[in-house]
């Protein structure tokens, strides 16, 4: 039987606790400045109360160290480190090599996504390396993904199920660094990928004039999910580390849902990771929460639905058309119930979006804009992209996790015994000694009315047994007293049996590391002198400095699996279809940032190169060398 994990995001603390109260098995949070989202750095303090919380339910912390460090940050970390496994983090995440030659204590290791783990041979090393979860590369199909279990069944694959794509393979991004001085594996992108450009050919000709050509729509495997258990995922993971508590709440809680429907029906194969059930005051549904449209990307193979070239920004769902339009108002033909304070949007005849709030909303179907949008139209399709009555709903408690018990009281000569048993087994029991008197009426109902008063224990009783030889009279008050006490016992042994962290393997010198040539560039990431002696350890000498270090013009600074030549329709070996444009092909943006667009279609791939004929616009500020 594998267990399985739900994996949501953690902004802050606030996040981390209502991802588990709405169901999810665990939670990944950013420590300080190193965790790849340089705007998401939470307090030791913080990650303390958080894993007591998720700890009482099974669920765990895994704690996100995920930038490449410079030289003079490598003690800091260490320091970090230490500090995490101090409080019982689960695991951290990280993606440089150079963690590994720490002397850090033995906490386990997920291998993030950043360290670009998409074939066999990577996953293998990452295994020998001690690690016991590797995040893989979002680009991978479902044979991809399956092929990797099948060679590496021992470890636990990790994979992005839903929320924002990057469009370069991760870790293998620098454009943001090359343009703006904010390094994407230092947490600091400032996406690129999200702006309008224009494309041209080699002669000049205008091909696409201010469309988001690299901008990805978000991912939504919710449909996926039982495909992805049978290809051997073990955690399913939810993106947003930059999302609010809304986004989290909803997300999880409609994962959780499909989750535990997948599971009911195949209990013998797959178990949830955590313990608990979660009752939700809202249907989730994910489509009312921060999307730019939704794919399932690679996973079935290539696609012409995963981009979006018109807007970067959240559409959100489809509710209807327009049906007219007045001077103040229009109306919809539309099965949708729309609330005053709805956040409305439209793609416009010049392939812009277009957003607005209603104002009012009438009986009668009229909706009244705080301002008549221009350019809405009869027949435009039109988005709802901020629910307010769904989004209010979520402002309140809007779902609580309770562990089942089952308690029981039987009587014995000198007193009482009552024993609390939880869902997973453990059970907390005490005997008190006091004088009994028989009931003068039923006591049954009362016993068990106290006993299941356990409020916001955590714990929901399931049933109460009454197994006494006869209809004793006990006080209130004291049956609460003895409630009290039992819960607080079972708490405490809850949290003393929860699964202690095994220390991970100690890392192997001797395996090479894979790569054909035998040598490093750039796209290793090697910016510290532990990065550098860990792979010579491995066996490469030859190694190269980060993108960060050395900023050579010619350097690939995307490489995706996004393909402009598919997305316009002129993939030669797919859609047989020519482009009628001379290559190279090169797209701009408006600051003056020229790229080259180079095609492997031998991999099916795109990489981006900035434009060398091209200087770079005179508001560039050239980056200092920060390696000692």
């Amino acid at each position: 039987m594998r267990t399985i994990e739900l994996l949501s995001p953690a902004k802050n603390l606030e996040c981390g606790i209502e991802a588990i109260r709405h169901g999810a098995d665990a939670v990944y949070i950013g420590a300080g400045k190193y965790g790849a989202r340089s705007a998401a750095g939470n307090s030791l303090e913080d990650i303390v109360a958080l894993v007591n919380y998720a700890h009482f339910f099974k669920a765990k912390v895994y704690v996100a160290v995920n930038t490449l460090l410079y030289d003079d940050e490598l003690e800091d970390v260490t320091k970090l480190i230490r500090g995490l496994w101090s409080i019982n983090a689960d695991a951290i995440i990280v993606q440089d090599f150079g963690i590994l030659n720490l002397d850090i204590p033995p906490i386990p290791l997920h291998a993030s996504t950043q360290m670009d783990n998409r074939n066999v041979s990577k996953v293998e090393f990452l295994q020998k390396m001690g690690f016991e979860q590797v995040v893989l590369a979002r680009e991978l199909s479902l044979k991809e993904i399956a092929a990797i279990h099948e060679k590496c069944p021992a470890i636990r694959l990790e994979v992005f199920v839903h929320g924002a794509l990057c469009v370069s393979m991760s870790g293998q991004c620098f454009m943001s660094e090359y343009c703006f001085n904010r390094s994407a594996n230092r947490g600091e992108c400032a996406q690129v990928c999200r702006m309008s450009f224009d494309m041209e050919d080699d002669l000049g000709n205008s091909i696409v004039k201010d469309k988001h050509l690299l901008s990805l729509k978000d991912m939504n495997r919710i449909d996926a999910l039982e495909d992805l258990l049978d290809a051997g995922v073990t955690s399913l993971k939810i993106e947003g580390r930059l999302k609010d508590v809304d986004y989290v709440k909803n997300v999880t809680a409609a994962y959780s849902q499909k989750l535990n429907e997948i599971i009911g029906r195949r209990s013998n194969e797959f178990v949830r990771a955590s313990s608990g059930h979660c009752r939700y005051t809202f249907t989730p549904d994910v489509s009312k929460s921060f999307n730019r449209g939704f794919t399932q990307y690679f996973l079935y193979g290539r696609t012409n639905d995963i981009f979006s070239f018109d807007t970067p920004k959240s559409v959100g769902e489809n509710v209807g058309a327009v049906k007219s339009v007045f001077n103040n108002c229009f109306s919809m033909t539309s099965s949708a119930t729309f609330t005053n304070g709805d956040g409305l949007c439209f793609i416009d005849r010049n392939g812009h979006l277009q957003g607005f709030r209603v104002n009012r909303a009438d009986k009668d179907g009229m909706l009244y804009p705080l301002e008549m949008p221009s350019g809405l139209c009869v027949g435009m399709m039109l988005y709802r992209n901020y629910d307010q009555q769904f989004h209010r709903l979520l402002r309140q408690q809007s779902a609580e996790r309770n562990i089942g018990v089952v308690v029981t009281i039987d009587d014995y000569d000198n007193g009482f015994r009552l024993t609390m048993t939880d869902e997973d087994g453990l059970t907390a029991e005490i005997e008190r000694e006091c004088e009994k008197e028989l009931g003068r009426t039923h006591q049954g109902d009362n016993i068990r009315t106290q006993l299941s008063k356990l409020g916001n224990t955590g714990f929901e009783a399931v049933r109460v047994d009454i197994l006494m030889n006869k209809n004793w009279f006990i006080p209130s008050s004291k049956l609460g007293e003895w409630r009290r006490e039992l819960t607080g016992m079972l708490e405490n042994e809850r949290r003393r049996v929860y699964p202690i962290v095994h220390p991970r393997n100690k890392v192997q010198s001797s395996i090479p590391f894979p790569i054909p040539t035998g040598h490093l560039n750039y796209q290793y990431n090697v910016m510290n002198i532990s990065a550098a002696r860990f792979y010579e350890q491995h066996g490469i000498v030859n190694h190269g400095k980060a993108f960060e270090l050395m900023h050579k013009q010619t350097s690939p600074l995307m490489t995706c699996r996004h393909c402009l030549l598919y997305s316009m329709g002129w993939c030669a070996s797919r859609q047989r279809k020519n482009s009628p444009f001379t290559k190279p092909f090169y797209i701009s943006l408006a600051d003056g940032h020229r790229f080259r667009l180079d095609f492997d279609c031998k991999n099916c791939m795109m990489n981006i190169y900035a434009d060398e004929r091209k200087p770079l616009p005179v508001n560039k500020k050239l980056p200092k060398n920060r390696r000692p």
